[in-house]
């Protein structure tokens, strides 16, 4: 009895961030800081933590300021120019788009890290991830604009350049070796 109420104080202060995290949401939502909506949060918090439990996120525990700063604006740019390529495909009368659904493979295991590229591809405009393989670590793309082999190569390699730079921003010192050793021949 006693090693369960330790267990359950352990996973309830592993877990102090999320909760607290939660009850200022529910708080933002309500919008006002009252002691009823304090209480009322906490429970929701609670409630939810335990019926929807996910298994806890392995941090690597670093970031990189300047690696971050170079994926921001590396993805500022990739959104700019897909805009203006899927603009030109929807307004140009000679071009009839193709697509193909690629499988990318990632080379990470992180769930975090694949939940990082799935929504930074899924925001360029042109490109969508339609499923996740989390046991092989394989994203599905669907991709606009792919004509040739070349094509799909291509938008393979943009995947795996994004999740290098989400790794060499936050990943761990293993995720950072498999995504930035060449490949041998």
């Amino acid at each position: 009895m006693e090693h369960s109420r330790a267990r359950m104080r352990k996973v309830l202060l592993h877990q102090l961030p999320l909760l607290i995290w939660l009850v200022l949401l529910w708080m933002l939502l309500w919008g006002a800081f009252s002691w009823m909506n304090l209480v009322s949060g906490a429970i929701i918090a609670l409630i939810v933590t335990r019926v929807f439990y996910l298994p806890p996120i392995q941090l690597s525990g670093r970031f990189n300021v300047w690696w971050a700063f170079r994926f921001g604006v590396r993805f500022l740019w990739d959104v700019l120019r897909a805009s203006v390529q899927v603009s030109w495909l929807a307004i140009n009368p000679r071009s009839i788009p193709s697509s193909s659904v690629v499988a990318v493979p990632l080379r990470s295991r992180s769930d975090l890290i694949m939940t990082l590229v799935s929504i930074s591809i899924s925001l360029v405009p042109g490109s969508l991830v339609v499923e996740a393989d989390r046991l092989r670590a394989v994203l599905y793309v669907h991709v606009l604009n792919t004509r040739t082999p070349e094509d799909v190569d291509v938008a393979r390699a943009d995947v795996l350049d994004v999740e290098r730079r989400i790794v060499l921003a936050l990943g761990s010192r293993d995720d950072i070796a498999l995504c930035t050793r060449k490949e041998q021949p």
